[in-house]
């Protein structure tokens, strides 16, 4: 892999956890839980883990669909 795009997709790796960690939205975790996601999944490719690629490309986004369902409904509830 080229050494900007490692250098790339590692700082949106850091930045995806940093702000997972410090944001207190439930919201703004998600979002920040997508980036971190997508800076793992070009490392995925360049090792050859196609398999585990395919299955985060369908998980995490499906994934993330229904935990927004379920954060939205119980906020509309209360």
């Amino acid at each position: 892999m080229n050494e900007i795009l490692m250098v790339l997709f590692s700082g949106m790796i850091l930045l995806g956890a940093l702000a997972t960690i410090l944001s207190k939205d439930p919201f703004d975790k998600l979002i920040s839980l997508g980036i971190l996601v997508a800076g793992v999944m070009p490392f995925f490719a360049d090792r050859g883990f196609l398999d585990i690629l395919a299955a985060t490309a369908l998980i995490a986004p499906l994934s993330t669909i229904f935990i927004l369902m379920v954060m939205r409904r119980d906020r509309h509830e209360s």
